[in-house]
């Protein structure tokens, strides 16, 4: 397996593009005063604009180049993990953040079990993925598959239903023409 993101972590954020944090801040309902996980969160480069919106932040990513970028930006902690197997206690994290990673999780089905399990009851998930609807996206996708990397895109509706199916209560909120934006809720019972 080729580690793309670790040959990247230096340049990253100069040509990963300038997340909506408007939109982000807007449909995570901040601020909190709780602890919020960004899964997949590489760099930090989302979720350091949001650092004075939180108790806490941590980056969990798979790549330990791109951790090392995210702690040179400071306060953000960092721990490496696939979303597959998150190393947090039940019910850990008010908010989660999944910003354009969501394809690259092995198997989006756990990881979606796991994002329930370290989520406490009342709080959000918020995932940002390029929307395959769009022929833009389509084109990507078979780019990355060139380029050997094993993203798996998925549907809007495969996202939220999966969401569903972990018991949380799922919504398409925005489409920009190539992202579309889910938030998914974990209501008391």
């Amino acid at each position: 397996m080729i580690p793309h993101f670790d040959y990247l972590a230096r340049i990253y954020d100069r040509f990963a593009g300038r997340p909506n944090l408007a939109v982000l801040e807007e449909l995570l309902d901040l601020p909190i005063r709780g602890w919020m996980l960004d899964v997949g969160g590489g760099t930090g480069r989302v979720s350091y604009p949001f650092l004075a919106h939180a108790h806490r932040i941590v980056i969990a990513d798979a790549s330990l180049p791109m951790l090392r970028a995210a702690g040179r930006k400071g306060r953000l902690l960092t721990v490496k993990s696939l979303a597959e197997c998150l190393p947090f206690s039940e019910k850990s994290f008010e908010r989660i953040l999944v910003v354009d990673a969501f394809h690259h999780f092995e198997n989006a089905q756990r990881s979606v079990a796991e994002l329930g399990r370290v989520l406490q009851q009342g709080g959000r998930i918020v995932i940002e993925e390029p929307d395959l609807r769009r022929r833009a996206v389509k084109a990507v996708a078979v780019a990355e598959k060139l380029a050997f990397m094993k993203s798996r895109f998925f549907q809007p509706l495969s996202i939220l239903k999966m969401l569903t199916e972990c018991g949380l209560s799922a919504r398409m909120t925005n489409s920009d023409g190539f992202r579309v934006w889910i938030v998914a809720d974990k209501t008391p019972p």
